[in-house]
């Protein structure tokens, strides 16, 4: 018995003593301090011991299973140091290397003009509204005095879904859905992504960003339109904006214009960012059609207003100076960083 407990322990010291981990630690510690170790082993044993030697065997175990647990906490505590100074020497930080630059994000240029013409409006009384993407063609063309075959549908060709549903050419749609919820005075405005079937270039895209504004209440005149807009542009533009109001033709305004603002470059004097006109133009207006309101439950006789639409790529490239609208959506950092 003492020989098979002295082959135990210098077996378990040898096996401690080229340990590399402390999951190798533990396996030996199971295999000779375990409920089915080696030493456990002995001890069950103990019956097959004649009793007189029982307390000598007894001992022995015990001095043997001592001399194993000091050796593998020692050897334990050993790793453990090993380990963690390799850690910390995985993970040093050097405090002299410069900080990694913080990359924080700002908004679009669209974005900053939207934002812009939105709080001019929301300023003078107006709410803003939104409307689906995806329309129907009958809020897209014929509740806005364009039926089927109407020459206007061409200069707004769009996708469509099937004969009935549509991506919206433009925002007025949402007016319409205004008018017919019945809920007058309207003051709004409804900014929104809308879709034609256009050719990109540095003025044309086949999704852009239009800002429709609606005003319908009794006794609204020409007058009223034409004041809301030049102070549109003096709050946009600079306090001595001028405009300039051209006659012009849409199916669902009448009468109708497009409106023109002074350089706010050259103040009128011609230069290459108006070309030598000394004019901008902006926006297309008019008095909402009679057609438009009845066709939207609502009496043309008793009620009148006026209508407005504003390109919002337009204003980004007037506000910024940019010459190519398809810098607005190239995503190059570069570019947009500097605004």
């Amino acid at each position: 018995m003492k020989e098979k407990l002295e082959n135990i322990k210098q077996a378990a010291l040898e096996k401690i003593a080229g340990a590399g981990t402390l999951e190798a630690l533990d396996e030996i510690r199971v295999a000779y301090l375990g409920k089915k170790g080696e030493l456990t082993s002995v001890l069950k044993s103990m019956k097959e011991v004649a009793p007189e030697d029982r307390p000598r065997v007894g001992q022995m175990v015990n001095e043997a299973r001592a001399l194993i647990e000091g050796k593998l906490e020692e050897t334990r505590a050993s790793l453990a140091k090993k380990a963690r100074e390799e850690k910390l020497k995985a993970e040093v930080i050097d405090v002299t290397l410069p900080a990694k630059k913080n990359q924080v994000g700002h908004k679009h240029p669209n974005t900053i003009a939207l934002e812009e013409v939105e709080r001019i409006f929301v300023g003078m009384g107006y709410e803003v509204v939104e409307g689906p993407e995806v329309e129907y063609d009958y809020y897209n063309f014929e509740a806005l005095n364009i039926p089927k075959g109407h020459p206007a549908r061409d200069e707004q060709d769009t996708f469509y879904i099937n004969d009935r549903i549509l991506l919206r050419s433009q925002t007025s749609p949402v007016q319409v859905r205004i008018m017919e919820q019945g809920r007058l005075p309207i003051r709004a405005i409804a900014p929104g992504r809308v879709f034609r079937s256009d050719e990109v270039d540095a003025t044309h895209s086949p999704s852009f960003h239009q800002i429709e504004g609606l005003v319908i209440d009794k006794n609204i005149t020409f007058a009223d339109l034409k004041g809301t807009l030049a102070e549109f542009a003096r709050e946009l533009f600079g306090e001595d904006t001028k405009v300039k109001f051209r006659p012009h033709h849409f199916p669902f305004t009448e009468p109708s214009a497009e409106v023109d603002v002074s350089c706010f470059k050259c103040h009128g004097k011609g230069c290459r960012f108006c070309k030598g006109s000394g004019w901008i133009e902006i926006l297309g207006c008019g008095m909402v059609h009679p057609n438009v309101l009845r066709m939207s439950g609502i009496d043309p006789e008793e009620y009148s207003g006026f209508a407005f639409g504003i390109g919002l790529e337009r204003i980004a490239l007037l506000k910024y100076e940019i010459d190519d609208m398809r810098l607005l959506y190239e995503n190059d950092i570069r570019f947009l960083k500097q605004f």
